[in-house]
């Protein structure tokens, strides 16, 4: 199914910006990306062409254009926009309201939130019917997965167009129901983190056997088959014995733990800082990100291949 999906602006010009830009450009959208003056914009021409590359793609061939200003969008002519701007409450409201303002009536207007429900963004605000998330998940260009999240204002059948065109675009979508916390791929997410830094915090693994145990073990089954598909698989009468006798001990904290806490205040915040769980400088970090991109477009190769 081809897309409808002509023109599409995404507000914000960060790494998931210029990434989302990217991606949709090489999917055949005549992309708007409203990047202002500033470091934002001035790296985006080298990000964006290694994320072409990254596709396959000659990015001096991409429909994508970059816009100065929200006034400077071809208002008329957009069938979605996509607001990406950093995760300030305010400025997404602000944004939003004009947004609102500029876009024509039957405009979705989208999120790239992880942080904000759109139900908190656009309140007050006229016609949340046509607003929803549209939540891509970093590097934007390479992860296929996008959640589409409704808020209890949403039009069902706005919602549904944009997940029949991400799909259109050889996205993969899902379509999340309720407007909660953490949406539903981050939701999973965190309760795999607290119980990993549990297991860290009470001694039991250390941190690099914690990450092996994901990706060597269950993760690894992972490219092949869902929790769900995987304990149908197994049987869910095993999986029922097992969550009665394990869930019981499984963490249920509801914040960070303390050691994690103490290392945040030491400034101890991973490859950004140099220092996390291991020591990070310009040499390690580079060959790690080359590892890490080399893995991700393996294991998106084997999906894709799923569908040849």
């Amino acid at each position: 199914m081809a897309t409808t999906l002509k023109n599409v602006a995404v507000v914000g010009a960060g790494t998931m910006g210029a990434d989302m830009a990217v991606r949709l450009a090489a999917s055949g959208c005549n992309v708007f990306l409203m990047a202002r003056p500033g470091k934002s914009r001035d790296s985006f021409a080298p990000r964006a062409q290694r994320s072409a590359a990254d596709l396959g793609a000659e990015f001096g061939k991409l429909k994508l254009e970059l816009v100065p200003t929200l006034q400077a969008l071809p208002w008329k002519q957009l069938d979605l926009v996509i607001e990406n701007v950093k995760e300030d409450l305010d400025v997404k409201r602000q944004v939003f309201r004009e947004m609102v303002a500029l876009a024509q009536p039957a405009t979705p207007l989208a999120s790239n939130s992880s942080t904000y429900s759109v139900r908190r963004i656009g309140e007050g605000l006229e016609s949340q019917q046509r607003m929803l998330g549209l939540h891509f998940f970093m590097p934007a260009h390479l992860i296929p997965l996008v959640e589409v999240v409704m808020t209890p204002h949403t039009d069902p059948t706005i919602a549904q167009h944009i997940y029949d065109e991400m799909e259109s675009l050889q996205l993969k979508p899902v379509m999340v129901k309720q407007d909660v916390a953490g949406f539903l791929a981050n939701r999973m997410q965190a309760a795999l983190g607290r119980e990993a830094w549990s297991l860290i915090d009470r001694g039991i693994a250390t941190p690099e056997d914690v990450d092996r145990a994901v990706r060597y073990g269950f993760g690894f089954r992972y490219v092949a088959a869902g929790p769900v598909l995987q304990k149908e698989i197994s049987g869910l009468d095993v999986t029922a014995a097992a969550a009665k006798s394990l869930y019981p001990d499984l963490c249920n904290d509801d914040g960070p733990p303390q050691f994690l806490i103490d290392m945040v205040s030491r400034g101890e915040c991973g490859m950004k800082a140099g220092k996390g769980f291991r020591e990070w400088d310009d040499a390690t970090i580079d060959a790690e990100r080359k590892r890490y991109g080399k893995a991700l477009k393996a294991a998106l190769a084997i999906l894709q291949s799923e569908e040849d």
